[in-house]
């Protein structure tokens, strides 16, 4: 059993999940900003052969641990996990900052990774445990804005510090961050421990985070690394699958599962998690790849092209907080996720239709619809889990939602990834029959495209073009998907469940 919350003032809690908001920004920027700096670490480190795991060991570390953390702050506390989460990215930034090798950096990443997970599985937990219902949705609705700063501000503060200071400030400039996390968690932040002797889950937690890792890297390797048909990647399909199912079965034995199955008897939970995958996978999945649309279609710099997805994220926090305010003053929340996967299945449709001739203003009010739409379910989702679950299960709930997301979002990376590359393909070598045909490797680099005659960037902007088209009608059937599921949401206001 769990001990009911501490009682602890106003200023208090507004305190505490100020810090939360620190922790979630330093952990979600540090996934964003290393993208520029990674040239000058292979210039200072070498091991190009290895830099693809400089981003994929920090993944991977945190997929493994965002549904443990949150368990085990249910276990023991989210006091401990959170402090754990700090202390541990800040021992991992400086690490990393400190590295002499490319193998220590892909090491001290993993660290950093795994102090992630916990990190952000306590920020959006301790906000259930901190606010009410009501008030939760207006907060969590402000979560929204760490991520959509860190997407825009991520590659901005990594080249700024990789040409005026070094590389290794690209991780420094966690720690003022985390330290001024970590002081105001250890002044404010008082929960009780959970009553009882806490039984850990060993079997649960080996089985789901082999699964989390077969699957984490087959999103990573397949279609880019490995062939999607490859052994490699068949033998991580296959073991992804395997695994989930015996750890499934796994859990219905366990005193103290991970994921608790009695969560599922919900039928809110699953359809909470079934939208978070799906937004996931074509809010922030379909984002990835439309900096690489505007470099290479329209021309812009890599900087520029950042800051065009400026209006996406500004509709999405604007969406999120209004979705917040709304649940706050009415307590409902279900119309929230079938609305959000109708309005991005509006904005995936007229992505589709973006060519080499659409305008700049048109393709930003075209992503604004799409970031609105998966605002308006960004954060809800986590509210509608955490009402579900029991008290006891607040984390784990929390965090299984978090993950789903991110599962989702890898998902969706690395299959529409494979349709761009697979219709470019096809399109440049229609559109340059007699040779010349660049590479898709070579075609996304805007250095090498600038080297390319006249004719043949024509034809590559052409043929991106369409790839783009076909990988937006792809994504319209997942919505569609996350639409039905989210039409199965039942009515039920806000803080009613009794728990």
């Amino acid at each position: 059993m769990v001990a009911t919350t501490a009682p602890m003032g106003r200023r208090e809690r507004i305190w505490v999940f100020g810090g939360l908001m620190l922790a979630g920004l330093m952990s979600s920027l540090d996934a964003t900003v290393l993208g520029t700096a990674l040239p000058a670490i292979v210039g200072d480190l070498g091991g190009l052969d290895r830099i693809a795991w400089v981003s994929t060991a920090y993944v991977l570390a945190t997929s493994v641990t965002v549904p443990l953390s949150g368990r085990l702050g249910d276990l023991f506390g989210r006091r401990p996990v959170l402090l754990t989460g700090l202390l541990g990215f800040l021992a991992g930034s400086a690490a990393c900052g400190a590295a002499p090798s490319m193998t220590w950096l892909i090491v001290f990443r993993v660290v950093q990774g795994a102090a992630a997970g916990c990190l952000m599985s306590s920020m959006f937990a301790l906000t259930g445990d901190l606010f009410e219902p009501r008030e939760r949705a207006k907060y969590q609705g402000y979560s929204a804005l760490i991520f959509a700063v860190s997407s825009i501000a991520g590659p901005l503060v990594g080249g700024f510090l990789t040409d005026h200071a070094s590389w290794r400030w690209v991780f420094y400039v966690n720690m003022p961050l985390g330290l001024a996390a970590t002081a105001t968690t250890l002044v404010f932040l008082r929960l009780p421990r959970p009553e009882g002797r806490p039984r850990i889950d060993y079997l649960g937690i080996v089985l789901l985070g082999a699964a989390v890792t077969c699957f984490t890297l087959l999103t990573s390797w397949a279609g880019t690394r490995y062939a999607w048909d490859s052994p490699v990647v068949l033998s991580l399909a296959a073991g992804a699958a395997v695994l989930s199912a015996v750890w499934v079965l796994a859990e219905r034995t366990a005193a103290e599962p991970v994921v608790p199955p009695r969560l599922f008897l919900d039928r809110s939970f699953g359809v909470a998690c079934a939208v978070a995958a799906v937004g996931g996978a074509t809010g922030f999945g379909l984002a990835t790849y439309l900096p690489m649309f505007f470099q290479v279609v329209g021309g812009v710099d890599a900087t520029r092209s950042g800051l065009l997805l400026l209006p996406m994220m500004t509709a999405l926090v604007a969406a999120a907080m209004g979705a917040g305010r709304r649940i706050h003053r009415t307590g409902r929340y279900h119309r929230l996720p079938a609305a959000s996967m109708a309005v991005s299945m509006a904005g995936v449709a007229l992505l589709a239709t973006m060519d080499a001739g659409t305008g700049l203003a048109a393709a930003g009010c075209y992503m604004a619809v799409l970031g609105f739409g998966a605002g308006l379910s960004q954060q809800v989702v986590m509210l509608i889990a955490q009402d579900a679950a029991p008290r006891r299960d607040l984390g784990a709930a929390s965090s299984g939602v978090f993950a789903a997301r991110m599962l989702g979002t890898a998902a969706g990376m690395a299959v529409f990834g494979s349709i761009v590359a697979n219709r470019f393909a096809e399109e440049i070598v229609r559109r340059l029959p007699g040779g010349g045909v660049p590479a898709y490797s070579d075609a996304v680099r805007p250095e090498v495209l600038a080297t390319l005659p006249g004719p043949v960037q024509d034809a590559v902007a052409a043929a991106f073009a369409e790839a783009f088209s076909g990988l937006f009608v792809a994504a319209l059937p997942v919505l569609a998907a996350g639409l039905a599921a989210a039409l199965l949401l039942r009515d039920v206001p806000l803080g009613s469940r009794g728990r």
